[in-house]
């Protein structure tokens, strides 16, 4: 299976639509778990790092590299 790459800053597409309607999600924390934050409501998410992998579908603005 391939890796997916991410990293922190980047504004990703998940699965599934947030509550609020909005399905861009900015990865704000990485460690063990990854914190995203919705870029509708501003609402932030602690999820585990396996379960954000199988549940984010594509990378949309990868963050700017310095």
């Amino acid at each position: 299976m391939q890796e997916k790459e991410y990293q922190l800053n980047d504004v990703v597409q998940m699965k599934k639509p947030h509550p609020c309607g909005e399905n861009r999600w900015k990865i704000i924390r990485m460690g063990m778990d990854i914190r995203i934050k919705c870029e509708g409501c501003g609402h932030s998410v602690l999820i585990p790092r396996k379960k954000f992998n199988s549940k984010m579908k594509k990378v949309l603005v990868k963050a700017e590299e310095e």
